[in-house]
């Protein structure tokens, strides 16, 4: 299943980014704490350069715990700075003003030294579309600064918003990268919803879901929808099963797969299938 989605105004937001660069202080990016190597856009590392990052595994509530502080562990180890995030649940905003302020202490330092105290850091707030950025923005804000919405393709340009404490974001709009190199990074940006389903074959995609969910989570995959893991032949025959399980038969007394493909998507990311993790460190290192 090769996906690819790569709209004009992708490209657009590409050079917006490299453009706006100069202008702020440091960069913050969204990972999807599901998948935070597939969400983490090659693309980002290759227009800031140097600038200061800081990583936000956002949705962490959505995935594993333990592969949370795994993948914690991993970027610490790569010598880069993450912070778990809760957007909608935790109030951890002070957290990461205060991993801000942090990673730009020589800044401050140099600036107040020329007699430029309280000048406001400017952050850029970048990401794969569907990750959260105008969510984590509003709860950074404590109100509704930015258009938020749990579909990608929300924001449509960039936008400043002044917050608090002294800090001014500049929100960009989600931009994925022109291929996907491997078939697996698409994939996974699909299950979480980075793509619009409604470019995708949603049948073909649940199925694969449930693939990997056979593997990955099989105990939690039978319980939610009450099989038996020796039904987990492959994708479309679970796909099937939950059709079975579900009742959802259109004219003929054939299986809706179309409506169970939805739900099982819709089940996966709500977590009703359970916190599950998408990738693991230790995978991405073989």
């Amino acid at each position: 299943m090769n996906i690819q989605w790569f709209p004009g105004h992708m490209a657009k937001t590409r050079r917006l980014i490299g453009e706006n660069l100069k202008l702020v202080d440091l960069v913050v990016e969204l990972l999807d704490a599901r998948a935070p190597l597939s969400s983490q856009n090659p693309d980002i590392e290759n227009i800031c350069g140097q600038k200061p990052r800081l990583l936000i595994l956002n949705k962490a509530d959505l995935a594993d715990e333990k592969a949370n502080e795994a993948w914690l562990n991993y970027f610490k180890n790569q010598g880069k700075t993450a912070i778990l995030f809760d957007s909608v649940h935790e109030k951890r905003t002070k957290h990461v003003v205060d991993t801000v302020r942090s990673l730009l202490t020589e800044q401050i330092k140099r600036q107040e030294e020329r007699g430029m105290k309280n000048r406001p850091l400017k952050l850029m707030i970048v990401g794969i579309p569907n990750v959260g950025k105008s969510s984590f923005i509003n709860r950074l804000a404590g109100r509704s600064a930015a258009i938020s919405g749990d579909r990608p393709g929300v924001t449509k340009g960039k936008q400043w918003i002044r917050l608090a404490g002294g800090l001014e974001l500049l929100d960009t709009p989600g931009v994925l990268w022109p291929k996907f190199e491997d078939e697996s990074v698409g994939l996974r940006l699909a299950f979480t919803g980075a793509i619009k389903d409604e470019i995708m074959d949603t049948e073909t995609l649940a199925a694969k879901l449930l693939e990997d969910l056979c593997t990955r989570s099989p105990e939690a995959l039978a319980a939610r929808y009450k099989l038996e893991t020796t039904e987990f032949e492959n994708g479309f025959c679970v796909l099937e099963a939950v059709a079975k399980k579900r009742g959802f038969i259109v004219s003929g007394g054939e299986y809706d797969l179309l409506r169970a493909a939805g739900i099982v998507l819709d089940e996966f990311r709500s977590t009703k299938i359970g916190k599950i993790t998408l990738e693991w460190p230790e995978e991405a290192e073989k």
